[in-house]
């Protein structure tokens, strides 16, 4: 494949805006002393209160011991901290501090921000389709091989949320 055409394939136009976009929302997040996978992990705990160590893990995108990383910085500096209620087992639930959320506000400005200047110039229906095909290629690589179109780790119905 020539090297023009490598260039217009998904895959590549995919990871360029995934690049594109990481820059963007890191130079956006600066000001809130967050990283883009900070903020990941304050976003997925305040939508999922109740989402295991592993849930939080697969929503953010990251390996469990990376988010245990994640969480230590996220406690040390006063973001979150152990919820009052708690789980079955060793699991302690986790909050999202009055600090943590007004951080997460301003966090969440800046990434809707970055994310609407991506889609700046597209009309309504066009951001609609954009998302609808990039679920159905997120799906197409989550499904296992010969299981009849079985996700392989439960993502879909995350990416479907993301697509609502």
């Amino acid at each position: 494949m020539a090297d023009r055409e490598t260039e217009a394939t998904a895959g590549y136009l995919i990871k360029r805006v995934q690049q594109s976009l990481r820059r963007r929302c890191d130079a956006a997040l600066r000001p809130t002393g967050l990283s883009m996978a900070q903020y990941a992990v304050l976003r997925a705990l305040a939508d999922h209160p109740e989402a295991s160590a592993a849930e939080l893990a697969r929503l953010c995108f990251v390996t469990r011991q990376s988010l245990q990383d994640l969480l230590a910085v996220l406690r040390t500096a006063g973001l979150i901290t152990d919820a009052d209620t708690h789980r079955p087992g060793r699991a302690r639930s986790l909050g999202v501090t009055a600090e943590g959320a007004h951080r997460l506000a301003a966090a969440h400005d800046a990434v809707t921000a970055v994310d609407a200047s991506m889609t700046d110039g597209m009309s309504a229906a066009a951001r609609r389709q954009l998302v609808a095909s990039l679920l159905r290629c997120a799906e197409n690589l989550e499904r296992v091989p010969g299981t009849d179109g079985i996700a392989s780790s439960g993502n879909s119905a995350h990416t479907a949320k993301a697509a609502g």
